[in-house]
């Protein structure tokens, strides 16, 4: 089947849009939105319409009808924990994302925007492994008190995608294999698939190693004393771990072009934070191996800082002992978003309802 689909991927300030026949990408763009525009909105919610038009607009130039698409695929948001898959947009998720009833981002405008020209096109929007995917078995939610719990809050798309290319690529069955996925971006997140299920991984907000702008795993006691001291408010102490932190808070900023810059240029400091972050990422990846007994058939990278082979083999040596290390640099959500909803339209998986 060779329909156009529609791919739409909003964030902070941008909003990516891609047209797709099949999973070959026919073009992929990305709007960046002024300051002083989204200035004019107090809330995400409020740019529906001016995003709306922008992506209409969008299509126009690029002399595409949205009469001859054939389906809408829109980057999922924060919903309830739900199993891995492909969800069609309704009511119910479309007033959850609105309200912000499990967290708020911007990416929640992607099937707001997608479901409102599908509806004018006459045509499904579909979300694809949202940010709230949870396969994790209830032995990895525990936390060591009993009033919290583990939740899996992780680069869910990406990370799916490149395991099924990886196990397609080597003619395995995604549900009969085990792999540890990699994401070296922005976030760093790490997750170990069992049979089909992302079972385990470490949260990119509030677990494991720093990144370019969070912190990552902290000592509890060192800043829960750090919070009183400072009497920072919930808010306030969030920005500072999850937007300042990582990289940011070390090396005053999260662009890992320059880290590398000034790590190849010999700068002490940078040397030692980047070092403590493939220190760090290996030991997670360590960590996850022994939830399959260390009987794992690959290690798999991706992400922007994926690019950067200096890295990436700051990690491998620590980690090719566990199996064998595969390269995936860069994360195309938009791409595994389009192949997700091909899945659905060649019946290889059914759409599922939220």
């Amino acid at each position: 089947m060779n329909l156009k689909i529609l791919v739409i991927n909003t964030d902070l300030t941008t909003t990516k849009v891609g047209l797709f026949q099949s999973t070959r990408p026919v073009f992929v763009g990305s709007i960046q939105h002024p300051d002083d525009e989204l200035a004019k909105f107090t809330g995400i919610n409020d740019q529906k319409d001016y995003r709306e038009k922008v992506i209409l607009d969008f299509l126009k130039e690029n002399e595409v009808d949205i009469g001859s698409l054939g389906a809408v695929a829109a980057r999922g948001g924060w919903l309830r924990p739900l199993e891995s898959g492909t969800y069609l947009v309704n009511d119910k998720m479309l007033s959850e994302l609105i309200e912000e009833k499990w967290g708020a981002h911007a990416c929640h405008l992607s099937a707001q925007i997608g479901h409102s020209i599908a509806q004018k096109a006459g045509i499904s929007c579909y979300v694809v492994d949202p940010l709230s995917m949870d396969e994790y078995e209830p032995i990895a939610r525990y936390t060591g008190h009993k009033l919290f719990r583990r939740e899996c809050l992780a680069h869910s798309l990406n990370m799916k995608a490149i395991a099924k290319h990886y196990a397609k690529e080597n003619h395995l069955n995604y549900n009969k294999i085990t792999v540890i996925t990699v994401h070296l971006g922005t976030g760093i997140s790490i997750a170990i698939h069992h049979k089909g299920k992302m079972v385990d991984a470490v949260n990119s907000r509030e677990e494991g190693t720093f990144s370019g702008d969070r912190s990552g795993g902290l000592p509890v006691l060192q800043v829960v004393r750090h919070v009183i001291e400072k009497k920072l408010d919930f808010e306030t102490f969030s920005d500072m771990v999850f937007g300042n932190g990582g990289f940011i808070s070390y090396l005053g900023t999260k662009d890992f072009r320059k880290i590398t810059e000034m790590y190849q240029n010999g700068k002490r400091e940078a040397i030692d934070v980047v070092d403590a972050a493939a220190y760090q990422v290996a030991k997670d990846v360590g960590a996850l191996a022994t939830v399959n007994c260390g009987k794992i058939n690959a290690i798999i990278f991706s992400g922007g800082m994926a690019h950067e082979n200096y890295f990436v083999d700051l990690i491998k040596e620590r980690v090719q002992f566990i199996a064998p290390v595969v390269l995936y640099p860069g994360g195309d959500e938009m791409e595994a978003l389009a192949e997700g909803i091909q899945r659905i339209l060649l019946k290889e998986e059914k759409a599922k309802t939220y």
